[in-house]
């Protein structure tokens, strides 16, 4: 599915990751010292053309799982093989981005959509240069369905300044022991993955969540995406303030967590669904009708929190 240039830069990534490669009859390619060190395999099971029963016959003999579950673990794993090639022919866009919702025909219905409502909190402003995630949370919304799906704090890699922590409260010790975002990113890309992302300045979420997947995994990443300070000021005219406490104050949310990923996540999702019986009442019946009732994006590159 991938072109011989691209094949070959994928390999050597995983390569550095100490993964084996293994072709379609399931002998090795290739693989390193850290894939052997990482799995403990003597040196002669990672030469190429080891066959993967022979590395499996092994784990075996180390009570990974019994002698009879061999043929059991190889259908396992080239049903994985088989979900990540149907995934690439979904989501794998023709300039290469990665789209995280697969390309549909026709406007979706409003109750037919799932939304991920997602909120980072960050160590400042600037997402394509040296700041990182340090909370990432994404909620579910779908119909009158409202649901916590992920939250973990993030260990940046960097110092958390003081005024960032002072507003936030997560401070450096907090996240030290944290996964970093490329040990949480799969996971992020299986809550994201068929649903429309959402977020209270989407623009700011979305450059830190792409920004963050580039780097771990070498992924473009495209979706639908709203943006509820957007639709607020189409949908709620009367509001002198899209911010979000000022929202949360007029529907009478509560957000007992406030600057945090998950307290902010969860009451924007809230707001989404008041927003979306908004639209409804409005007329607005599909997805393109709905992201048609946006009104335009703040000129200012800051946050409308």
């Amino acid at each position: 599915l991938l072109d011989q240039q691209a094949m070959l830069s994928a390999a050597l990534e995983l390569l550095e990751q100490g993964i084996g490669i293994f072709d379609s009859d399931l002998a090795m390619v290739a693989c390193n010292g850290q894939f052997r060190r990482l799995r403990g395999y003597p040196a002669e099971l990672c030469l190429p053309g080891v066959a993967l029963r022979d590395l499996l016959r092994y784990n075996a003999t180390r009570g990974d799982f019994g002698p009879g579950e061999i043929d059991s673990e190889i259908e396992r794993r080239m049903a994985e093989i088989s979900t990540l090639q149907r995934r690439e022919v979904e989501h794998r866009l023709a300039d290469g981005r990665w789209g995280l919702v697969a390309q549909a025909q026709g406007a979706p219905l409003l109750e037919s959509c799932a939304f991920a409502v997602v909120d980072v909190e960050t160590t400042g402003m600037r997402a394509s240069a040296d700041d990182r995630i340090t909370e990432i949370a994404v909620v579910l919304v779908h119909g009158e369905r409202r649901e916590l799906l992920f939250e973990s704090l993030v260990n940046p890699g960097r110092p958390i300044p003081a005024m960032i922590s002072s507003i936030t409260g997560i401070t450096e010790p907090m996240v030290r022991a944290a996964p970093r975002f490329d040990e949480v990113a799969d996971r992020v890309l299986e809550v994201l993955e068929g649903r429309i992302f959402v977020a209270h300045n989407a623009r700011f979420d979305w450059s830190f969540v792409s920004a963050e997947v580039r780097r771990a995994r070498a992924l473009r990443l495209e979706a639908p995406k709203l943006c509820t300070v957007r639709l607020a000021r189409r949908l709620v005219p009367a509001a002198e303030s899209c911010a979000l406490d000022a929202l949360s104050t007029r529907f009478a949310l509560e957000n007992p967590a406030r600057h945090r990923a998950a307290g902010d996540a969860l009451v924007t999702a809230e707001l989404l669904q008041r927003l979306l019986g908004l639209a409804r009442e409005v007329g607005a019946r599909t997805l393109p009708e709905l992201e048609g009732l946006q009104g335009p994006h703040h000129r200012a590159g800051r946050r409308r929190r």
